[in-house]
């Protein structure tokens, strides 16, 4: 019943930047928590960031701290992930994730109950 949308990759030159977005359907999106996922070819899906239903916590896994920020707007019912200072290694597809709850963001985000279909990001050197 909730679809996630993403859009913003693309190519970029590395120590560039781009600016993901995750738009969602319906009207419940200021009580879940949401988050960014990623997997690169041959790998597994990891934990990028994810952020409070406020907007006022956020949790970054430590390969994109500090390069990194994840965003909301509720009145949009988007998520966004500013991507600073590009690396090769962040090629991958990126993938918006949703759980439903006001909880405490303190760790990754566990058990998504919504997932985009994701958006390809390449990072040349």
């Amino acid at each position: 019943q909730v679809q996630l949308v993403e859009s913003g990759g693309g190519l970029v030159q590395a120590g560039g930047s781009l600016r993901l977005s995750c738009a969602a359907s319906g009207r419940t999106f200021n009580s879940f928590t949401m988050g960014w996922f990623r997997q690169a070819p041959g790998k597994e899906r990891e934990f990028v960031a994810a952020i409070n239903w406020g907007g006022g916590s956020t949790y970054y896994v430590d390969s994109v701290k500090g390069r990194f920020t994840i965003s909301r707007d509720n009145a949009k019912s988007t998520v966004y992930l500013q991507m600073n200072s590009l690396k090769p290694e962040d090629t991958a597809v990126y993938y918006c994730a949703a759980k439903r709850g006001r909880v405490v963001v303190t760790g990754p985000l566990v058990d998504p109950d919504y997932w985009g279909l994701g958006t390809q990001v390449t990072v040349s050197s």
